[in-house]
């Protein structure tokens, strides 16, 4: 092999050298920055990229991929002094490959220190009650915070979760018992509000029954005295008929008149509850004389002829077993009466 064959070996490896040097291939998600001796000059795309060999070189291989970054569990003093264990997750993307290259030094511990930081700063502006009750403020306030820190770095905070809030255990004890507490409470509420509503309920059908009631004895009383007066009317009406009957000269009318009180009274007598034994009494000749006379009122009305008075007699007594004072009156069959 002569001289002349051993240069253009070595020109050819040279040139290949060069060429892979020069050549620069950039994957999908990614962005290389290139520094040009020990200075950053541009970032390299996904693709295929050329730099100059030998001057420029890659500094930086940035992930432009969104990533997540664990936060490690920490104690954290709420407001109302009680201490609670908390950790969560970040999510964050490289926004500008250069400016995460050299703005900040270990990217992902500065973004792990700035999120563990906030979580304590706005975790211990609350109260433990506040703190269990609104997750989503705190992730809302730590996701402010923490990308307008990130910011600069040319790093987009996209999301950030508290995973767990753990209080001591004597505090969860204490919770329960505080909202067993609470929820008996409500439900002493919930019974005395019901019982009140009962009663009241009772109350107003009670006021209610006692209108009906009031309204259907003075609706009756209404009745009765319109009925009283009714009958009022009536009798003062028969009285009169029976005024006039005896102004005419109608002795029988006021025949009629007296024996029909006198029947009346007669039976009220006999229904009295307080009666248990009836006696006719020797008087008892008038009733049958007053039943005389209405048959001959009747007679009388009905035919328009005076008819014969039949004789009224007093029977003597046939016997020792006749009780003193007995009277036995001669009555017209009841035929006569028509």
């Amino acid at each position: 092999m002569s001289g002349f064959d051993i240069v253009v070996i070595v020109l050819v490896v040279f040139a290949v050298i060069v060429i892979f040097s020069a050549v620069k291939t950039v994957p999908q998600g990614h962005n290389y920055t290139v520094e040009r001796f020990g200075r950053y000059t541009k970032t390299l795309r996904p693709g295929l990229n050329m730099i100059v060999p030998f001057v420029d070189r890659v500094g930086s291989k940035m992930n432009m991929m969104e990533t997540v970054l664990e936060v490690p569990s920490q104690e954290v003093i709420t407001r109302d002094n009680a201490t609670v264990t908390a950790n969560g997750i970040t999510f964050y993307q490289v926004m500008d490959a250069a400016r995460a290259a050299y703005e900040v030094n270990q990217l992902e511990n500065a973004i792990l220190n700035l999120t563990m930081t906030n979580i304590r700063s706005v975790m211990g502006s609350m109260d433990l009650d506040e703190l269990l009750s609104n997750r989503d403020e705190i992730n809302e306030r730590l996701l402010r915070v923490v990308d307008a820190a990130a910011g600069p770095w040319g790093i987009k905070i996209t999301r950030i979760e508290i995973k767990d809030i753990d209080p001591p255990k004597n505090l969860v004890e204490s919770m329960a018992r505080q909202m067993m507490a609470e929820r008996e409470k409500r439900a002493a509420i919930l019974e005395a509000e019901g019982k009140r509503q009962a009663e009241i309920l009772k109350a107003e059908g009670q006021k209610q029954a006692q209108i009906l009631e009031a309204e259907g004895r003075r609706e009756a009383a209404f009745r009765d005295a319109e009925a009283r007066e009714r009958e009022a009317e009536a009798e003062a009406k028969a009285t009169e008929m029976v005024s006039n009957a005896i102004a005419a000269g109608d002795v029988q009318a006021i025949n009629y008149f007296v024996a029909q009180k006198y029947i009346e009274s007669l039976t009220a007598f006999a229904h009295s509850p307080n009666q248990k034994t009836f006696i006719l009494p020797v008087e008892a000749t008038g009733i049958i004389g007053a039943l005389a006379g209405i048959g001959e009122i009747a007679r009388q009305t009905f035919s328009g002829d005076e008819p014969p008075r039949r004789p009224v007699g007093r029977v003597p007594s046939t016997g020792p077993s006749s009780a003193p004072g007995a009277t036995m009156v001669s009555v017209p069959p009841p035929g006569d009466f028509t």
